[in-house]
């Protein structure tokens, strides 16, 4: 009788697969072949997707605060280039975050961007 070594490892690697696409439509949460393939897909756009998540949300933080700014009567190079004449070192998450939760705080730092502006 032959020696089967492979029985639990593969099975294993089995049921690793199959739990990752667990709520996948069709035959892909079925079965083992095209399970794999989604699987794979699957990761490759996450991986994809962490990195442009990253500029996704510069973006949304660049808008904020573009729209935060004109109520102040700049624009939002206007701003991000007065934030450096005067040496001051928020990042655009943090500005934007001000510009929603803390409005008078905000305000603060404009009162200092146009001060530096003259």
């Amino acid at each position: 009788m032959s020696r089967a070594k492979t029985r639990v490892p593969s099975r294993e690697r089995r049921k690793k697969i199959m739990k990752s696409v667990k709520g996948f439509y069709g035959r892909r949460k079925s079965n083992l072949r095209l399970a794999i393939e989604a699987s794979t897909h699957a990761g490759q756009n996450a991986y994809e997707h962490r990195r442009d998540k990253k500029g996704d949300f510069r973006s949304l933080w660049i808008v904020r605060l573009n729209a935060a700014v004109r109520e102040h009567g700049l624009t939002y190079s206007e701003f991000i280039h007065l934030l450096s004449v005067a040496k001051i070192n928020l990042n655009r998450k943090v500005l934007a975050d001000l510009a929603i939760t803390d409005t008078a705080a905000f305000a603060k730092v404009i009162e200092v961007v146009k001060a530096a502006k003259v």
